[in-house]
Formats: C-alpha cells, sequence, structure tokens
C-alpha cells in the first residue's frame, strides 16, 4: 500500500499533502520532534519521535519503501528514502530522482563547507511562494498517482 511520509517538522505544506491524500485516498505518516497539532482526517497520522539530530529522519528512512510518497526538503534523506525505492519530493514541487540527487548532495556539502569556513556568510534561500505551493500540488498528484499505478 502506498503511503506519504512527511517530515513534518518546519513542512509548509502539511495541508496540500492531506487534501490529496484525501482525495486518492492514501495514507499519510506526518513525522516530527513534536508541537503539531494531530489532524483529525482518518488518513493521516502523527508520528513524534525522540528529540535529537536526525532522529525524524532516520524514522521515515527506516519506514519508507518502494512505492511510497517522501515529502522533505533534507537531501541525506531523500538520497536514503530514493535508495529504498520511494518516490521524493521537496516542498517547492522539485522532483529528486536516482539521477539527479547527486548534484544535490555535492551542492549541499560545498554549501556546508563554504559555511564552515566563512561563518559570517548568508545563504541565499528564497521565500516560498504561492507558485512554489501550487508546483508541489501538481508534482504531489503526479507522484502519488504514479505511485498508486507502480505498488
Amino acid at each position: 500500500m502506498t503511503t506519504l511520509y512527511v517530515d513534518a517538522d518546519a513542512c509548509p505544506v502539511k495541508s496540500e499533502v492531506e487534501r490529496v491524500a484525501s482525495r486518492l485516498e492514501i495514507p499519510v505518516v506526518l513525522v516530527c520532534n513534536g508541537g503539531i497539532r494531530p489532524s483529525r482526517n482518518p488518513l493521516v497520522s502523527l508520528r513524534i519521535v525522540a528529540e535529537g539530530p536526525d532522529v525524524a529522519d532516520k524514522w521515515i528512512a527506516e519506514h519508507c519503501g518502494p512505492g511510497d510518497v517522501v515529502v522533505t526538503a533534507d537531501i541525506p534523506l531523500a538520497d536514503r528514502c530514493l535508495k529504498a525505492g520511494s518516490h521524493v519530493l521537496q516542498h517547492d514541487g522539485q522532483i529528486l530522482t536516482l539521477s539527479n540527487i547527486g548534484g544535490r548532495l555535492a551542492t549541499r556539502d560545498l554549501m556546508q563547507d563554504i559555511r564552515a569556513a566563512d561563518p559570517f556568510h548568508q545563504g541565499g534561500g528564497r521565500a516560498f511562494s504561492q507558485a512554489d505551493r501550487s508546483r508541489f500540488l501538481q508534482a504531489l498528484d503526479r507522484l502519488a498517482r504514479l505511485a498508486l499505478k507502480h505498488r
């Protein structure tokens, strides 16, 4: 059975995930360290994991598999999920695949090195936009339907 796993801490698209999941009747697991109100939707469950670095990521990576969809902005988690056979989608609607994750990991590592060498270096992240939200909805619908078809 296809499941949507959401790396829910600081995820800006939880309501969009719930909307697509409800329409396609796919269960959702929101994984976080706490602080998120449980949904009344019977398809949505909340998994609260212990505090600590990457605990939610480890839980998702251990539970996702072929035919699942994972929503995350965490590139190392995305890599693990892709290797487990899951589809991966970022909050801005960008689909990550085995063919594009290597470049993302390299860029992430390079930026981490730059920040370590220059603590005053400011990241250039852009604000989350309505266009990102729309792109996410379209991509999630497409990935979820693909996952259901191949399950």
